[in-house]
């Protein structure tokens, strides 16, 4: 499917008879037109980023040349602390997204994330939609992905090591969606069992397991359980961007008025920068913590803060899905370039010379 036709795809899609029972495939391909064509995201809530500034440093006492916006990612160099993040997969125009957001990142040296892979447990139509971003970007850190409630009926880990293996994954995300399944025509609701189906992936799985939000935010309380359970990567995954919330709601097949009843929900959640602050601010207590800020990040001040208020790393999404599919692979890389030039002139205006030295400046405050 041409990209230049995803709009006019998306208005035949919509105008379908909505009683047609969904399966997993075309719900993926729903869930990335909306979030290309329609304004899903929050409507009054913030990521709260914007509540945060920083404190210009009039003697950096370095050069721009010093500025070094490298780090280390699941054992991994990158050029910066980012991630295209969790989107994609399981449908057949699914392949050239993740393709094209693969090769991207490996020239840029970015860490991905593909989509659920729960299409891929189901059938094997679609596995070239996953495995294509390993083919396309060999060196990159990339990160498989699977629901809580998948894992809360594992009896044991062969199907996650398979999904695994089929990109040759450098960590698996299992992403915590209630607010998502509650509101889904087709939701999974039976959360009882998530957190020991984690532990029992961390114990047994090669490579390490990220836990990760969709968009509603991971508190402290949920960070504690989960690190006691082992998990030593978490994507706070905050409100403030993408409502997915907001997605299912207009997913839903009912009148304008019968969906307006579900509002309340479309602002769910624990704003970015609350989860960051909170999370990161157990990593005293527990120095093998890793953090990744997302939600609500779509430019790079946005993930220089973040990482100022004590993440790791940085995750972004919608703002990358929409720039490859509404300009190809050359309004990305302009994307990421400018994210590049940015990063770099704040780590420079703050005297940081490096992704260490910025998570640990002081020059950063609420407003």
């Amino acid at each position: 499917m041409s990209f230049l036709l995803v709009g006019h795809y998306f208005n035949i899609l919509f105008s379908m008879n909505k009683k047609v029972k969904r399966t997993t495939s075309s719900r993926k391909r729903d869930h990335v037109l909306l979030t290309v064509n329609k304004n899903v995201t929050f409507r009054e809530k913030t990521n709260g980023l914007e509540k945060w500034e920083f404190v210009h440093n009039a003697l950096p006492e370095i050069n721009l040349s010093d500025v070094d916006t490298r780090t280390k990612f699941l054992g991994k160099e990158l050029s910066l602390p980012l991630m295209v993040s969790c989107m994609t997969g399981g449908y057949k125009e699914a392949e050239k997204i993740n393709r094209e957001l693969a090769e991207v990142c490996e020239e840029f040296h970015l860490a991905m994330g593909v989509g659920s892979q729960r299409q891929a447990m189901e059938d094997t139509t679609y596995h070239s939609s996953f495995s294509v971003a390993r083919k396309s970007a060999p060196s990159i850190p990339l990160i498989g992905n699977i629901g809580a409630p998948e894992v809360a009926k594992l009896n044991d880990v062969s199907p996650i090591l398979r999904l695994a293996e089929m990109i040759n994954a450098d960590a698996f995300a299992v992403h915590l969606n209630p607010l998502q399944e509650f509101l889904q025509p087709e939701g999974n609701t039976n959360f009882r069992g998530v957190l020991s189906g984690i532990e029992r992936l961390v114990k047994h799985l090669p490579i390490p397991i990220i836990v990760k939000e969709i968009g509603a935010g991971i508190s402290g309380e949920v960070a504690l359980r989960l690190i006691n359970a082992g998990v030593t990567y978490i994507d706070v995954a905050g409100a403030g961007g993408t409502s997915w919330a907001g997605v299912e709601i207009l997913r839903r097949d009912e009148s304008k008025n019968e969906r307006e009843q579900w509002n309340p929900f479309w602002d769910w959640g624990i704003p970015t920068a609350d989860a960051v602050r909170e999370v990161a601010g157990m990593k005293q207590q527990f120095p093998s913590l890793k953090v990744i800020a997302s939600g609500g990040i779509s430019r790079a001040i946005d993930g220089a803060k973040s990482v100022a208020l004590g993440a790791d790393m940085v995750a972004s999404a919608r703002p990358m899905l929409k720039a490859l599919m509404h300009g190809e692979k050359k309004e990305l890389r302009s994307m990421i370039t400018q994210w590049q030039t940015e990063f770099r002139g704040i780590m420079f205006l703050l005297g940081a010379k490096s992704v260490q030295d910025l998570m640990t400046t002081k020059r950063i405050k609420r407003i």
